[in-house]
């Protein structure tokens, strides 16, 4: 997974955070936005058939889907997801990405 140099949104300024991040063949790409002790901000774009392994965080995360579509796996349980969703991995909780097609997300991420 490639990180890119973080960056942060001006106040009261529209910012064009979807553009940020591009596909890359076979790849995942990643753009912190915000990082503060609360929390987390973070752009990826995913190409077809890319996945983040199982794994668990001490934080609730909430994906929210830009474009495309994704299989997420929260608990054992498959949960499917388009463009203009959002989804809650608990804290605590396994969880794995699986880009079925090329998908961008925003993930959200509060510190408990």
């Amino acid at each position: 997974m490639q990180t890119l140099k973080a960056s942060k949104a001006e106040p009261a300024r529209p910012f064009p955070y979807t553009a940020l991040v591009d596909y890359q063949e076979g790849g995942i790409v990643s753009r912190t936005l915000y990082k503060e002790a609360s929390g987390t901000l973070t752009l990826f774009a995913f190409d077809a058939g890319q996945q983040l392994s199982e794994h668990t965080a001490p934080f609730d995360a909430f994906v929210q889907v830009l474009d495309g579509a994704v299989e997420l796996t929260i608990g054992g349980e498959r949960v499917s997801a388009k463009a203009g969703e959002l989804v809650l991995m608990p804290a605590g909780v396994p969880h794995a990405v699986t880009a079925r097609e090329r998908f961008k997300m925003l993930l959200i991420m509060f510190r408990r």
